[in-house]
C-alpha cells in the first residue's frame, strides 16, 4: 500500500513507526489516492494489535518456562519461545531410548545416502519440523557469535573440509544432544521433587494432573477406557446370553 502511495516506492522492511510517518508526510491525491492512504492505516493498526499480541504470548511463555524449572534456555542460542516449542513437542522425554531416537524424531539425524563404496549423509527432511526450525535457530544464532563454543565447532568442521551446509547440520546434530541431555536432566529433577514439588522419591501416589510439565504444556494423557460394558456396574458381572445348540440335521 506504501509503495502505492509514495513516488518510487518504499523498501519492505520497515517497523510500524516508520509507516505511520510515511502516512503522516503523505499528500494523497484524488478520491483513489485518499482510499489507498484509509486502507493502509487500517492495516498498520492491525499489524501494531498483532505485535502486541505477540509480545503478551512471549511473556507468558517466558513466565511458563521458567515456572516449569526447565533449563534448555542454557542452552546458548535457545530463548523462551524455541523452548516451549521444544519442551511441547517433545513431551516426556523418556519415550525417546536414547539421543540417536530424539535427533531422529527432530530430523537432525543425517540420512544416509550411499552408493557402493561412497558414504555420503543428506539432510533429512523428516522429523518435527518446529523442533528441527527451533535447532536450526539456535545453530545460526551460535554462528554469528564468535565467542561461542557453537561457533568454534563450526569453524573447526570447515577446517577439516566440510562445507557449511555439512558444518552447519553437524552443529544442529551437536545441539539436539545438548538439548536431549537437558530434557533428561529436568526430567530427573521433577521426579526427584515428587507431588507438590516437595522432595521425594515420585511415587505413583501423584496424581497424573499435578504433573507441572502436563499443566504447562498440555493436558494429561488419557488412562485407558473403562472395560465394563454399558449397562452394568463395577463387582457386577456382565448376564451372559443364553446359548442355543444348533442340531444337525438327519442324514
Amino acid at each position: 500500500m506504501l509503495c502505492d502511495l509514495v513516488p518510487g516506492g518504499h523498501p519492505k522492511q520497515i517497523t510500524a513507526a516508520h509507516a505511520a510517518r510515511i502516512l503522516e508526510q503523505a499528500a494523497p491525491s484524488g478520491a483513489v489516492a485518499v482510499a489507498r492512504a484509509e486502507l493502509a492505516a487500517e492495516f498498520l493498526a492491525d499489524l501494531r494489535h498483532l505485535d502486541a499480541q505477540l509480545r503478551d504470548t512471549r511473556k507468558k511463555l517466558a513466565a511458563a518456562v521458567k515456572a516449569s524449572g526447565a533449563t534448555l534456555t542454557d542452552v546458548f542460542g535457545i530463548g523462551p519461545v524455541n523452548a516451549g516449542t521444544i519442551i511441547g513437542d517433545a513431551a516426556q522425554v523418556s519415550r525417546f531410548p536414547g539421543r540417536d531416537h530424539f535427533a531422529a524424531y527432530n530430523g537432525t539425524a543425517p540420512a544416509r545416502v550411499s552408493s557402493g563404496n561412497r558414504k555420503i549423509h543428506r539432510l533429512s527432511l523428516r522429523g518435527n519440523r518446529r523442533i528441527n526450525h527451533a535447532i536450526h535457530m539456535a545453530a545460526i544464532t551460535q554462528i554469528r557469535y564468535k565467542h561461542s563454543d557453537g561457533r568454534a565447532y563450526y569453524d573447526k568442521k570447515i577446517a577439516e573440509g566440510k562445507t557449511h551446509k555439512e558444518a552447519l547440520r553437524s552443529l544442529k546434530r551437536r545441539i539436539s544432544d545438548a538439548i536431549f541431555a537437558r530434557l533428561q536432566a529436568d526430567a530427573r529433577q521433577v521426579s526427584a521433587k515428587g507431588p507438590g514439588g516437595q522432595p521425594g522419591n515420585g511415587s505413583d501416589s501423584s496424581a497424573a494432573s499435578s504433573h507441572p510439565e502436563r499443566q504447562l504444556f498440555g493436558p494429561a494423557t488419557p488412562g485407558p477406557d473403562t472395560t465394563i460394558r454399558p449397562g452394568t456396574t463395577a463387582g457386577t458381572p456382565s448376564p451372559s446370553k443364553p446359548t442355543s445348540k444348533k442340531t444337525r440335521p438327519a442324514t
